[in-house]
């Protein structure tokens, strides 16, 4: 399945304020980051979706969207930036926790019967040098 299709625009018509978004001279999108600042926990943000084009990966890009995310989460007051990722995904923990997210263990049935995820949390509040770790 093609990732656009996995990327509604209402994502983008509803958290432009909190979202990310690059794009090729020809209107592709090459990444993304889509977030929101937690309506029901006023020290936290979320990260619902992520992508980076796999030419791009290993370049930064997806550091810099998540650097723009926690300078706009620190910016509202936000302390924890939280994300999810699939059990099966080494590259997407490895990635996090390099940025200095903490991994919970997999957590059974998180989105429905045998959606296990993994969780993961950052401490805005250890500084700037939190988002560069890694």
């Amino acid at each position: 399945m093609e990732r656009a299709l996995l990327m509604p625009r209402l994502f983008f018509q509803h958290f432009t304020t909190t979202s990310f978004l690059i794009e090729r001279g020809d209107a592709e999108i090459a990444a993304f980051l889509v977030g929101f600042l937690s309506q029901t926990e006023p020290d936290t943000a979320y990260v619902h979706f992520v992508g980076v084009d796999p030419t791009l990966r290993g370049q930064g890009v997806g550091r810099a969207l998540y650097r723009a995310f926690f300078a706009l989460a620190r910016s509202h007051g936000r302390r924890y930036v939280h994300c999810i990722t699939s059990v099966e995904n080494n590259a997407s923990q490895v990635f996090h926790t390099r940025l200095g997210f903490t991994a919970s263990g997999a957590k059974p049935d998180y989105d429905g019967p045998g959606l296990d995820r993994v969780a993961f949390t950052i401490d805005l509040s250890r500084g700037p040098e939190a988002a560069d770790e890694g």
